[in-house]
């Protein structure tokens, strides 16, 4: 008899090669550093509305678009820059979602500021600061938010972020690893 060698992954992903490379060596992996994190907070505001597949294909136009994801450099974004950004074909062009990284990044330096780094801030919200293991069996038991996502999204609006409602707050939990949301059949469990 013929064993199936090939890996139980969440269903979400499906076949895609693009989707199945972010399973794989990224989604639900813990993001410990902020530069990672800032890069995560740019592309979940993009995402907005939008399939995460529209973003992920072009990361690599956002990383040009927004100095390699340094928060830094992208906090000093200028009105020119967001009129250049309005051109530029390989990214999302909408003003709002484009001012709202520049701000985010600005807020994000803030938060840095006030936590030593935003991982920390974000830490800040979990239970006893340790990430959330869920113990899932289909994909439709997942939420799309939780009581979690509410309280920091609505901490993160009074501080000035955009594009960051509870439902793309819970997304970036996932993807940065801090809710592990793996289905319990996954082989990265």
């Amino acid at each position: 008899m013929e064993q199936n060698l090939e890996k139980q992954r969440c269903g979400w992903c499906g076949t895609d090669p693009l989707y199945v490379k972010y399973h794989d060596e990224e989604w639900g992996r813990e993001v410990t550093d902020d530069h990672k994190m800032f890069e995560f907070l740019v592309l979940e505001g993009a995402q907005a509305g939008l399939s995460w597949s529209t973003i992920l294909k072009r990361r690599e136009n956002y990383r040009k678009a927004f100095a390699d994801f340094d928060v830094h450099k992208v906090a000093q974004f200028t009105g020119e820059d967001v009129e250049r950004l309005m051109q530029d074909s390989g990214i999302i062009r909408n003003r709002l979602k484009i001012a709202s990284t520049i701000s985010n990044a600005y807020h994000f330096l803030e938060v840095q500021k006030e936590f030593g780094t935003f991982c920390s801030y974000l830490k800040s919200f979990l239970p006893e600061g340790k990430i959330i293991v869920n113990h899932w069996k289909t994909l439709d038991q997942i939420p799309a938010s939780t009581d979690l996502s509410d309280v920091i999204s609505k901490d993160m609006k009074k501080r000035g972020f955009k594009f960051f409602g509870t439902t793309i707050c819970y997304a970036h939990l996932q993807a940065v690893g801090f809710v592990n949301d793996h289905l319990v059949d996954c082989y990265y469990r």
